[in-house]
């Protein structure tokens, strides 16, 4: 992380590049507890918003063109016509387009971006991304479930990923010190308090993934094929695991995670109701083991890092976390050992991995909005 807070790297960055007094927008990553690789299934999700965030200063600028100051870059985007990029670009473009296709009018904008979201780590920086613009250039009127909505279609229409709402929902929608217990087939949600004693870790493998290069769009394919044999419209609609007998080869396995991870979650929310950390530790062992062998999201180094986190002493569960092929994982771990645990499952992955990753402690933040 910087040493300043991005709101600051932000604001100076405005002023460095456009002058004048902008207004400040921000929209958080997510973790997501558990089900994984539902949400676009129809399936139930318990994701929260954490207090890593992307940070966007906007101005108008009176012109038909987004003028773009990031940490990635600078660039000028033009609003008469979208031009893919195949980079941070379209996602800032695609969000401005997403907004008009839903019927609002946009305006050229300059914006200033700064993010302590870490990249490639299956925290959902691009989702942060995507709602904090789409914030910005909705001039702060566009929030919660709209807001969702249209950074997702920013990113299945114009980015060319065929994500899910889940990532979307949890930034725009987050509630401090909540996970929250998201139905992706009706966009119903009831936040749902977290322990006290709950504290998760979040644990870079070392692996960056790409979802844009394939093997997410196939497990979903698959999904999809799954649900075509068995006549529904969304694998969630399936209540009776026998049903799975009419399948076999990769819908076989992809519809069996899925089902079984929505069962996992519905069993994880009673568990946050009772605060049994114990089971819901089961609950992540469970999920990744499902995601290893059934959806093959996973890579060795992922499952190398779950297995040494899952037997350390005060870690509940682990699992792998965001759509596969790299990222992170997260540990649920006692807080009074937090650190401790952290550190031991450090030493050894890094003599595996030959570099110490990325790992940070995350608490459940609020959901995007404006910073007056």
């Amino acid at each position: 992380m910087t040493t300043a807070p991005q709101s600051q790297i932000a604001l100076a960055r405005f002023k460095d590049a456009f002058g004048g007094t902008p207004r400040l927008f921000r929209a958080p990553g997510r973790i997501n507890i558990i089900g994984e690789h539902v949400d676009y299934a129809g399936g139930k999700v318990m994701p929260a918003a954490i207090d890593f965030a992307c940070w966007v200063a906007a101005h108008p600028n009176g012109l038909d063109v987004l003028r773009v100051s990031s940490d990635l870059g600078q660039g000028e985007l033009p609003l008469d016509q979208f031009i893919k990029q195949g980079d941070w670009r379209d996602y800032v473009a695609g969000v401005a387009f997403a907004l008009r296709d839903a019927g609002h009018a946009v305006q050229g904008y300059d914006l200033a971006i700064a993010s302590d979201v870490p990249m490639g780590a299956g925290v959902s920086s691009s989702a942060a991304l995507e709602v904090a613009v789409g914030l910005a250039l909705s001039g702060g009127a566009v929030t919660g479930k709209d807001l969702a909505l249209i950074a997702q279609a920013a990113e299945n229409n114009y980015v060319g990923m065929a994500c899910g709402i889940m990532d979307q929902f949890a930034s725009a929608c987050g509630v401090e010190g909540h996970a929250l217990m998201l139905d992706c087939a009706t966009l119903a949600y009831q936040p749902i308090p977290l322990p006290a004693t709950a504290c998760f870790l979040i644990i870079d493998s070392g692996v960056k993934h790409q979802h844009t290069s394939g093997g997410y769009a196939s497990r979903r394919a698959d999904c999809e094929a799954a649900a075509h044999t068995l006549g529904v419209a969304l694998l969630a609609e399936v209540t009776d695991l026998s049903a799975l007998d009419q399948l076999s080869g990769n819908p076989l396995k992809r519809a069996r995670h899925v089902l079984t991870e929505i069962a996992r979650t519905q069993k994880a929310e009673a568990a946050l109701k009772k605060a049994d950390l114990t089971e819901l530790g089961h609950l992540l062992n469970a999920s990744h083991t499902s995601l290893s062998a059934d959806m093959e999201v996973s890579t060795p180094e992922v499952d190398r890092l779950t297995a040494l986190a899952q037997a350390t002493e005060g870690v509940y569960g682990a699992r792998m976390m965001g759509g596969g092929f790299g990222g992170s994982i997260i540990a649920l771990v006692q807080p009074d050992r937090a650190a401790t645990a952290l550190e031991t499952i450090l030493e050894a992955y890094s003599v595996y991995l030959g570099q110490r990753p990325g790992a940070f402690v995350v608490r459940a933040a609020a959901g995007a909005g404006e910073v007056l």
